[in-house]
């Protein structure tokens, strides 16, 4: 019991899901919030396999309630950082429910690769807008698209891949998640996944619309583009790879 509370750390459960948010906070460089974001979830799937013993029936409605609370939170933040670490929280809960439906090591790994590569990458996205405005803040500087075309680009489809819409496997993953829930604990992650959409449908909309800007910024450089473009590319292949396995 004792090494299970150790993995709510790292699969974080509500309320020690704060030390990873915590750490969120303490690091303000978005390449450091990057690799936590990586290797945290990792250390807990690890962790899980050394426990050796059965999710207690408890642990899923404990999961499913972490996994709602953070993503009721997302519709209220606009630090894109913050935003990016609530994502991977509430995301990152669901594992739990995986594990409890009997999947093996290398599914549970690939889970949290899947819900934690994504908000990576938007924590990483935090730093070019924070050095163009002084912050990554929703809200703060509307009408990106119109002057910053590829920034905002990027911006978009790495949200999108964070809340799981196809072809980024994260959608899959969700798909295969719903088949081994009952249905009560399904319509709760299709609530989540819900709130998640909205969450994202906000956050762009503070970042990318509204009136352009007078003062222009310089955009990202084309290379920067193309190693955004390649990563998510080949995320989105490996949704689309996955696809086919499932069928």
């Amino acid at each position: 019991m004792t090494l299970l509370l150790i993995v709510a750390l790292f699969l974080p459960l509500f309320p020690l899901s704060v030390v990873l948010n915590g750490a969120m906070g303490l690091l303000r460089e978005p390449v450091l919030r990057c690799l936590l974001l990586l290797a945290w979830p990792q250390l807990g799937v690890m962790l899980l396999q050394l426990a050796a013993q059965a999710v207690p029936p408890y642990v899923v409605p404990w999961a499913l309630a972490t996994a709602g609370f953070y993503a009721l939170r997302l519709l209220t933040v606009r630090d894109m950082g913050q935003w990016a670490g609530f994502l991977a929280t509430s995301a990152l809960a669901l594992t739990w429910a995986l594990a409890a439906g009997g999947a093996d090591r290398a599914e549970l790994h690939a889970f949290a690769f899947w819900f934690s590569l994504p908000p990576a990458l938007v924590a990483l996205l935090a730093r070019p807008l924070a050095r163009r405005f002084g912050a990554a803040y929703a809200g703060l500087q509307g009408g990106l698209i119109a002057g910053l075309p590829r920034l905002s680009g990027m911006l978009a489809l790495t949200v999108l891949a964070a809340v799981a819409t196809p072809p980024f496997p994260g959608f899959f993953a969700l798909l295969n998640l719903l088949q081994m829930l009952d249905w009560t604990g399904a319509l709760a992650v299709l609530a989540i996944w819900l709130v998640w959409g909205w969450a994202a449908t906000r956050l762009l909309q503070g970042f990318l619309f509204g009136a352009e800007r007078a003062v222009a910024f310089v955009d990202i450089g084309r290379a920067s583009a193309l190693v955004y473009a390649g990563v998510l590319g080949g995320f989105a292949i490996a949704g689309l790879m996955l696809t086919g396995w499932r069928l």
